[in-house]
């Protein structure tokens, strides 16, 4: 770990407090200055204190350090994912049916591309440069992922329904937050075993 590695988490921590922001916003939470202070502040403090934990528990199980990178970049590309969704929530007013799905799809095909960049050169710290072979697995696994959490995410949503009482654009991202957990541990395994290898 290097002081290269906690720049960028520090980095993404303040992302992560910016892009919270919008979700909290369209859900209800009243986002005033104190908020918005404690969300970048508070991210931006905490992401390099997270990684500086795994990467002491890395020191008796290597994988901690990578998968303290991966958790890092993954809350980005949630968070990116989060904010995309919406965005055109607020932009459109709908937060179900096909077009909800279309929502889902298209966060989910902005964070993958987030994803590849800073897991590749990051996370995995792959040596090789981007190939179409690469691109290929990466788009293959990462598909698999995104139809993982788009159908997660419309069964809740559009199948299950919101339970009586509880707003439909907070239920839309309490189905997008179960859908990223059901796809993470994917994405994790997935990049590390048959994409990002220095082989």
């Amino acid at each position: 770990m290097t002081k290269k590695d906690y720049y960028l988490v520090t980095l993404i921590g303040f992302l992560v407090g910016c892009l919270i922001l919008l979700p909290a916003k369209n859900i209800g939470f009243n986002v005033t200055l104190a908020f918005i202070f404690v969300s970048i502040v508070g991210f931006t403090l905490f992401a390099p204190l997270a990684l500086f934990i795994l990467k002491t528990l890395g020191k008796r199980w290597p994988v901690f350090e990578q998968f303290g990178k991966f958790a890092a970049v993954g809350t980005l590309n949630t968070l990116l994912y989060f904010a995309v969704i919406n965005l055109l929530m607020l932009l459109t007013d709908i937060s179900k049916g096909s077009s909800y799905s279309i929502f889902v799809v298209l966060g989910s095909l902005i964070s993958a591309t987030n994803s590849y960049l800073w897991n590749k050169f990051w996370t995995f710290g792959s040596r090789l440069p981007i190939s179409f072979k690469e691109i290929i697995k990466f788009v293959s696994f990462t598909l698999i992922g995104a139809l993982i959490n788009t159908s997660v995410a419309s069964l809740i949503v559009n199948e299950i329904g919101a339970p009586t009482g509880v707003d439909p654009k907070l239920w839309a991202n309490i189905g997008a937050l179960v859908a990223v957990f059901a796809g993470f541990l994917w994405n994790f395994l997935s990049y590390r075993k048959f994409v990002f290898k220095n082989d």
